[in-house]
């Protein structure tokens, strides 16, 4: 039995992470830094679209929302790269209580949140879709239930 409760459905995908990248940004290396010496690293685009997104907390900033959007859309792509080195088929759990899983996940969250912005609703709601398909958690610890 998958940890979601589903006896026929896949295993849950766990990445295994990038330990320097994590450890770089933990030690407040700039995540642009980050980013540059590890573009493979989910986790450092998170914290680019992240910052970007706060950075135009209303929206009002329409350059830092694509900024966002741009740096959330690269690391959801390198995240998927990730799953599907790990198995994953397009669908299946990816938990949000696994840390490595979290830097992908915060990416599509992180896109929904810019592409709700830009009123991009079918992209808005495919990433919710993802998210509540990966781990129907991982809406609530991003702030988008």
């Amino acid at each position: 039995m998958t940890s979601f409760g589903d006896l026929l459905g896949p295993q849950p995908v766990l990445l295994t992470g990038d330990d320097e990248a994590e450890s770089d940004l933990l030690n407040g290396t700039a995540p642009a830094q980050v980013a540059a010496a590890h573009p493979t690293a989910s986790i450092a685009w998170a914290y680019l679209a992240d910052a970007a997104l706060e950075a135009s907390a209303d929206g009002s900033d329409i350059g830092k929302v694509i900024e966002a959007y741009a740096y959330a859309r690269t690391g959801y792509h390198r995240g998927l790269d990730q799953l599907r080195r790990h198995g994953w088929k397009g669908f299946g759990p990816v938990p949000w209580s696994h840390e490595p899983n979290q830097g992908f996940l915060r990416c599509v969250g992180a896109l929904a949140r810019a592409a709700n912005a830009v009123g991009e609703q079918d992209e808005y709601l495919r990433c919710l879709d993802l998210l509540n398909d990966s781990d129907p958690s991982a809406v609530t610890h991003l702030g988008l239930a």
